[in-house]
């Protein structure tokens, strides 16, 4: 009835009788049979009912159509003002749970009704229903999708807003990185950890100062390397053939929803929205949310600029605090219609076959999976260095690691985009944890804790990376910060951690996340005591023990080992690529290693400062310099000579004449 499917690959959905369809019985008066014959055509081959295919199709509006069709059955069309002023006779908990099945219980008069926003073939059950039971008839009412929402957000906004930003707090207590989360904790670990640390600490005190910082300087290399090895082992690991299978057919392709969260983003958004209708996915089982801030009228104007289709959904996130990606998330999963979820950046454009790609990865690997993730590639690596290193980055990540990863059966550190989800199961384990920096690392360990698993696809989305520093470091502290966050969650209990995620769990948690951390802080204490080492044994013969101890060749082979793994896993990416001419950017690795760095010790800064601060990535900064550029080489040579002339400023004499 309301189009709401199992957690399985295609959607089962009612039979398609041979005959017209009956839910456009209400239109044949009034538009062409050839019309209503293309409609009932399309709607037997992808599955869906008529009325979704001329809506699609632009013929007419939702409010147009259900007006035929409540003149046709007998059942109302409930007007704005009474769908306000009746009563939702749901608890708090339930309401979440009304957007994804079309059905609104309303209380109005002392009278129980249920509203209907028409999903996939509810039109034509309604058609039969209304020949066999006129008396059940009476106690429904139609409401098109933008007033079944308003009704909902103005009864229920509180408790929805509350769900989108502290739910999974109430349902996980303990994997969620917001405040409350460490006050609940029972008082008893506060004090042992409060002990240990003062036992740490004194230990450091009474122990000779060469011999701690043997220790730590030892540990740190020893961290340094065995994230060094699993990268390189995860990039070995070959990959299986996929299977050879038909690909299935559009009636068998379930509803997917499409999701981006989108703030301040005028330039991008008509590029965003154009590579979603580009989608080669049935545009009538396509459920697009497009999330938006409060105060974001620029992004607005720019959506309505474009002129999205009727069936894209545009929601408004509550002003409520943390002001965070996950937690406008958390605000449209409740509206999501399809039985998979895919999240996408302003910035983002997925290749046209993705969806159907990750329905194929799905149904290869089972059940059990519950989340694909694709490969993103940067398309601007041309713009810098800084650029050009992301895409070496970039390319070793999704293309060579994490592929090794999702066939060792580790936990996903995932992406934030172009991740796609069983959408029962996403909201299962509580949707994403709207006070983590990193909600796309996060998810993918309690994913892996919850007996879930995780897996990468062939199917690129294309993004644009930073290409300036300036733009470059808030990114990467957000990045580094949120992984801390996550490292820090999920080590609040190792023994639940190891129950419930294995030894796999707490080596991908501890070796790569936080090994990610841990070597971009310690990158400048290694390599200082490198050049001091070098530097003494270059200008003296006098040794000092702290640099030329039986350890400094550990230190010298963790340098090495991350300087080999970057590269290594950075050139096999690039090769798959086809972009090993770009290979030379990967010399820089000790710069970009000094940036990593900068970016980790400004994110520990803001770890105790600012924790839940959203520091938002810059898109669609150097197109018009690369359209300007573009004009430039289009031009003669003296045209670019005179403009180069007359856009120097000229020299101002009267400050010269003055000195």
């Amino acid at each position: 009835m309301y189009g709401v499917q199992p957690n399985n690959h295609r959607d089962r959905s009612l039979d398609l009788e041979p005959g017209p369809a009956p839910e456009l019985d209400c239109l044949r008066d009034y538009f062409a049979p050839d019309l209503l014959q293309a409609a009932d055509l399309r709607s037997r081959l992808i599955g869906v009912g008529a009325d979704r295919v001329l809506i699609q199709w632009g013929v007419l509006d939702e409010a147009g159509y259900l007006f035929h069709l409540a003149a046709h059955t007998g059942v109302l069309v409930d007007t704005p003002s009474d769908t306000l002023r009746s009563d939702i006779p749901l608890h708090s908990e339930h309401l979440p749970r009304i957007p994804q099945h079309g059905l609104l219980p309303l209380r109005r008069d002392g009278e129980y009704l249920l509203g209907i926003a028409p999903r996939s073939l509810t039109a034509r059950w309604l058609s039969r229903f209304a020949l066999t039971s006129p008396g059940v008839i009476k106690r429904l009412r139609l409401l098109p999708t933008a007033q079944f929402n308003q009704a909902l957000l103005v009864r229920a906004h509180a408790s929805l807003a509350y769900a989108a930003s502290e739910g999974l707090s109430q349902r996980f207590p303990g994997l969620t990185a917001a405040p409350s989360a460490a006050r609940e904790r029972p008082r008893w670990r506060f004090g042992m950890r409060h002990i240990c640390f003062v036992a740490a600490l004194a230990g450091l005190f009474v122990l000779p100062w060469l011999t701690v910082v043997h220790i730590v300087s030892s540990l740190l290399a020893l961290w340094f390397l065995a994230f060094s090895i699993i990268r390189l082992v995860g990039a070995m690991i070959p990959q299986p053939p996929a299977p050879a299978s038909l690909p299935p057919q559009d009636n068998e392709l379930p509803v997917y929803t499409v999701i981006a969260a989108l703030y301040d983003e005028i330039t991008s958004v008509g590029q965003l929205l154009q590579a979603i209708s580009a989608l080669d996915y049935p545009k009538e089982k396509l459920d697009v949310i497009l999330v938006i801030e409060p105060d974001d009228h620029g992004t607005r104007a720019a959506i309505a600029r474009w002129g999205p289709p009727p069936t894209f959904q545009i929601l408004v996130a509550p002003a409520t605090l943390p002001r965070t990606k996950p937690k406008a998330l958390n605000w449209a999963l409740p509206f999501a219609r399809g039985s998979f979820v895919t999240i996408y950046d302003a910035e983002d454009i997925p290749e046209r076959d993705q969806l159907r790609a990750a329905l194929e990865a799905f149904r290869w690997h089972g059940e059990r999976t519950v989340c694909a993730q694709a490969s993103l590639c940067i398309n601007n690596p041309d713009d810098s260095w800084l650029s050009c290193m992301f895409a070496a980055e970039y390319a070793g990540q999704f293309d060579v690691f994490l592929p090794g990863l999702a066939v060792l059966g580790l936990p996903l550190p995932l992406g934030g985009s172009s991740n796609h989800f069983r959408t029962a199961a996403l909201r299962e384990i509580g949707g994403w944890d709207a006070y983590n920096v990193t909600e796309d690392a996060d998810l993918g360990f309690r994913l892996a804790r919850a007996g879930y698993r995780a897996v990468t696809f062939a199917s690129t989305t294309f993004e644009e990376a930073p290409a300036r520093f300036g733009d470059w470091l808030p990114q990467r502290s957000r990045w580094m910060k949120g992984w801390m966050q996550t490292w820090g969650v999920h080590m609040r209990a190792p023994r639940r951690l190891w129950r419930e995620a294995g030894i796999k769990g707490i080596l991908s948690l501890n070796v790569l996340l936080g090994g990610n951390v841990l070597t971009a802080l310690a990158t400048p204490i290694l390599l200082l005591e490198l050049a001091i080492y070098l530097g003494l044994h270059t200008a003296t013969d006098q040794a000092i023990r702290l640099f030329t101890g039986p350890l400094m060749g550990l230190h010298l082979a963790a340098i090495f080992a991350g300087y080999a793994s970057t590269v290594i896993v950075g050139l096999m990416g690039l090769s798959r690529r086809g972009q090993l001419h770009r290979s030379w950017v990967l010399v820089l690795t000790p710069v970009y290693w000094a940036l990593l760095s900068v970016a980790a010790w400004r994110a520990l800064h803001q770890l105790f400062t600012d924790p839940h601060r959203w520091e938002k990535t810059e898109h669609g900064q150097m197109a018009p310099r690369r359209q300007a550029a573009a004009r430039r080489r289009r031009m003669p040579y003296l045209a670019r000579v005179w403009a180069f002339v007359a856009s120097t400023p000229r020299r101002n004499t009267r400050f010269t004449d003055n000195a």
